[in-house]
């Protein structure tokens, strides 16, 4: 039983208790997870406190809290009615979100009102279902089935590069892409490529190393391998995309901050027939040599207004890391 102490309270009376009862036994003990860690978790992130009475749950605290744990509970307990398991991305994603899991006209149009209207907005890959847990992920998942080409502009582990593979992985599974290409610009940190030990690859495959995690999330490691061998899935540095026609392809371009302005340029209109192309970047985190203006900095200012080109923000409250991230990004923007 979930036993967190509330917190102090200058005035006891202001605590409220509400009971819900959930008519299924064994999704309750879902819902409240292995050792109730899911009620404490919520507990944490609400401060309330939450007691198992048989079939109910009475969740005791100020009754704004009361009503939206209550709220939470039961859309995490309709998640488990519809077969889908509770994990704590989900626990966060329903803290954040609340139960939106529809998509409404405005956001969403074509095949992907067809495909979201009325249940979540889910991205199927072979290992795992995805889903946005923030309001800007959701709507950047949208922008990247509606749009040729989207960017995803904001801090670290906000879920612009995760998203934008799995969207890739899924639409190349049902088959609307013949092949997955992710690239970064290979921008040295204080050691020259040309000293790293090994040949090519093994020399910029530490670079690309969070696009093959992001691969190897979604897809069994097998078959991530025999389609890299095959061709069918690329990463390669950004300069490697040099006079290509990318068509059939889903195509991401990572950490785009440390692009230049022709690397940029050149990238982008690499877009052939039948593809679509995502670029991420943080603009906080340019590693280009001073003097140099950043490849995204130019895009954004360039392409804003050009129709089937979406830009998506992001915020350190959308952060889906440690929670320490979000703090310290906070920090180092009030810094600057």
């Amino acid at each position: 039983m979930a036993t967190t102490a509330l917190p102090p309270i200058d005035d006891a009376s202001s605590l409220h208790e509400e009971c819900v009862e959930f008519p299924d036994n064994f999704l309750l003990i879902d819902l409240c997870g292995e050792h109730d860690r899911n009620l404490a978790e919520i507990e944490r992130q609400l401060g309330v406190q939450i007691l198992r009475r048989g079939n109910q749950l009475a969740v005791v605290g100020e009754p704004a809290m009361a009503a939206e744990t209550v709220a939470v509970l039961r859309a995490l307990y309709a998640r488990l009615e519809s077969g889908r398991s509770v994990e704590h991305g989900d626990i966060d994603r329903v803290l954040r979100m609340g139960d939106q899991a529809g998509t409404d006209d405005e956001t969403c149009d074509g095949d992907q009102l067809e495909m979201f209207r009325g249940g979540p907005v889910e991205i199927k890959t072979r290992k795992k279902v995805v889903e946005p847990r923030t309001d800007a992920q959701k709507a950047y998942v949208l922008s990247l089935y509606n749009n040729d080409l989207a960017f995803g502009i904001g801090p670290a582990g906000t879920g612009k590069t995760y998203l934008a593979v799995a969207v890739g992985v899924a639409m190349f599974i049902e088959g609307r892409v013949d092949r997955i290409i992710l690239a970064r610009p290979a921008v040295e940190a204080g050691e020259k490529l040309g000293y790293l030990p090994g040949d090519m690859k093994e020399k910029v495959d530490p670079y690309m190393q969070p696009l093959y995690d992001a691969l190897n999330d979604f897809l069994p490691a097998k078959q991530v391998a025999k389609l890299i061998e095959e061709k069918r899935i690329e990463i390669a540095p950004l300069a490697f995309m040099r006079g290509r026609t990318l068509s059939n392809a889903f195509v991401v371009l990572d950490e785009a901050q440390n692009a230049t302005s022709m690397q940029m340029k050149m990238f982008l209109t690499r877009l052939g027939e039948g593809s679509r192309m995502v670029i991420t970047g943080d603009r906080s985190q340019v590693d280009l040599p001073r003097g140099i203006t950043s490849g995204l900095h130019d895009a954004e200012r360039l392409l804003k207004d050009i129709p089937r080109i979406s830009f998506n923000y992001f915020t350190s409250r959308d952060v889906v890391r440690h929670p320490l991230v979000a703090a310290i990004i906070d920090a180092y923007e009030r810094e600057s």
